[in-house]
């Protein structure tokens, strides 16, 4: 799933009160470049370009690619045209594969989730949903007592799916049938308003309509007078449209990502229990929703200093977009495929934005993890916005391979913010001394969206592809060094820190080191001074 947005049980309504909230109530934002920024010059944790680039400015870069696997990217926007890379043997639209890849009229990358008709996967289930929708027939009703040996994994797996499905679907109705209530009553209250010529009501405005006793509108200002209160200088209508976002995300949970009877993979006609095959869905790559994956190619390679828009962090890169993430979990197959598809045409980086909490096929994604590894490409991956301790609790993909070992060049990011301490750290990321390696911006972060616009979202989504943009950086400038290189560098550079922060998820404090393997929060200025020592 695009880690966009808190996904977890618990998380579940205040995410809805996020989404619910009017951006004109918020008043508390940093600068929309402040991931750029340096901590001790401007007063902003974001990544010292500025001071980087200054002290790359006579040094010379090669062009790095960094492929981006996300729900897909708007290539025609004014801010990433010019950085989006291009198969240049492959001749656009002939209808052959030119190149001999397997992929006709691959020029910018490749959708693993259309068909061949041109058709695209908007939605799809969550990973758990599919599982209780494969085994449900051969298990339910059953204990593990009489399941054959051969099929226990599958079972625990199932049962363990099953539990959290029924948690996660009761929470998501509950929530829709919530916001549809307030919705329904703000409705209520703008009618009666606009009928008695009121026109941008407000909440502090509410005693100016007139209201009969007993009336469908006197039981429905209660709970509007309560909301307006909350913001009594935003316009109840701009509340009512923000209300559509709450009620969108619980209706995609309850009709589509938590639904056993949803199932669109017919539209990309592979044969999906073969785990193996590699050469369907099409060159699409935009797909019908691309905010996340155009968000994320922007924080990395928005073009630099064009005094348009928002700037990337990485000045010589050309973004590779593979589309393999619906709104929904993303499929272990559609992963590894574009996990192959990147390293075998040429990306020396992936960005990887997504998550979940069940696998599928975790061994065809080992594979492909593995296959990047040996060819030394870098994975940076997003460490997930359930507020957990991922050093206990199982996220998807990994590193770790399920025949034991692990890769080396794969790099897991936690999500920074702009505030000081204790709220340096997103109250949504996912942390593990172990299994996060630093954490990098991803608060409040103002990048490039569909349509040649810009807009803020958080998120580790964002944390990935600022620390991608960073080991691109050091890739460009710095071609010596291989994918451990940097890795190791920005964990040595990274900006240690034993203040106390917020623990993501309660309001325990703990000290910031203690969130990381690093202890740290990336830094690109001083990571190519390091670099600069050791691989000019």
């Amino acid at each position: 799933m695009k880690i966009r947005f808190v996904r977890s049980c618990v998380a579940l309504f205040s995410a809805a009160l996020l989404l619910v909230m009017p951006l004109s109530a918020q008043t508390d934002a940093p600068p929309k470049d402040w991931f750029h920024l340096n901590q001790e010059v401007d007063g902003y944790a974001g990544v010292s370009s500025k001071q980087a680039y200054e002290f790359l400015k006579n040094k010379k870069s090669r062009t790095v690619v960094v492929a981006v696997i996300d729900s897909g990217v708007d290539i025609e926007h004014e801010d990433l045209k010019d950085v989006i890379w291009v198969n240049a043997d492959e001749i656009p639209g002939n209808g052959i594969d030119d190149d001999k890849n397997g992929y006709i009229d691959d020029v910018n990358g490749w959708n693993f989730i259309g068909g061949k008709d041109g058709s695209q996967i908007a939605q799809d289930a969550l990973e758990m949903t599919r599982i209780v929708a494969a085994f449900g027939p051969r298990f339910a009703g059953k204990d593990e007592k009489s399941i054959d040996k051969s099929d226990v994994a599958n079972y625990k797996n199932y049962t363990a799916a099953k539990a959290v499905l029924e948690e996660d679907l009761a929470e998501a109705q509950a929530g829709l049938k919530q916001y549809q209530s307030i919705a329904d009553n703000l409705d209520k209250v703008l009618a009666a308003a606009k009928s008695q010529g009121i026109e941008g009501i407000k909440g502090s405005d509410l005693e100016s309509i007139s209201v009969e006793e007993g009336s469908e509108l006197a039981e429905a200002m209660p709970m509007v007078k309560m909301i307006g209160s909350r913001n009594p200088d935003v316009p109840l209508a701009e509340i009512r449209g923000s209300l559509d976002r709450a009620l969108e995300y619980f209706g995609g949970q309850v009709n589509f990502h938590l639904n056993v009877n949803f199932d669109p993979r017919g539209i990309v006609g592979d044969n999906y229990a073969n785990s193996d095959e590699r050469y369907y869905g099409n060159n699409l790559v935009e797909g019908p929703d691309a905010f996340h994956g155009t968000h994320v190619a922007g924080i990395i390679a928005a073009v630099r200093n064009n005094g348009i828009g928002m700037d990337g962090i990485a000045d010589n890169v050309r973004i590779m977009v593979l589309r393999a993430v619906p709104d929904g979990d993303e499929r272990d197959k559609d992963v590894a495929n574009s996990i192959r598809y990147a390293v075998d045409n040429g990306a020396q980086i992936i960005n990887m934005s997504f998550g979940k909490g069940f696998s599928w096929d975790k061994k065809v994604v080992d594979d492909a993890v593995a296959y990047a590894t040996s060819k030394g490409v870098l994975l940076v991956h997003a460490a997930g916005n359930e507020s957990l301790n991922v050093d206990k609790e199982d996220r998807f993909p990994t590193k770790y391979y399920a025949t034991g070992g692990s890769s080396s060049t794969w790099f897991n990011i936690g999500a920074g913010s702009w505030k000081k301490s204790p709220k340096q750290v997103g109250g949504f990321t996912n942390y593990g001394k172990k299994n996060v390696d630093l954490f990098s911006p991803g608060v409040a972060i103002y990048s490039t969206i569909p349509d040649s616009k810009y807009d803020n979202a958080q998120g580790t989504s964002m944390a990935a592809p600022a620390a991608a943009g960073v080991a691109a950086v050091l890739m460009s400038y710095y071609p010596a060094m291989t994918a451990q290189d940097v890795i190791a560098v920005l964990m040595k550079s990274s900006v240690k820190s034993k203040e106390k922060v917020t623990l993501p998820g309660s309001d325990k404090e703990v000290k910031f080191n203690s969130l990381s393997k690093s202890g740290g929060r990336i830094d690109l200025y001083r990571a190519v001074q390091m670099a600069d020592k050791k691989f000019n």
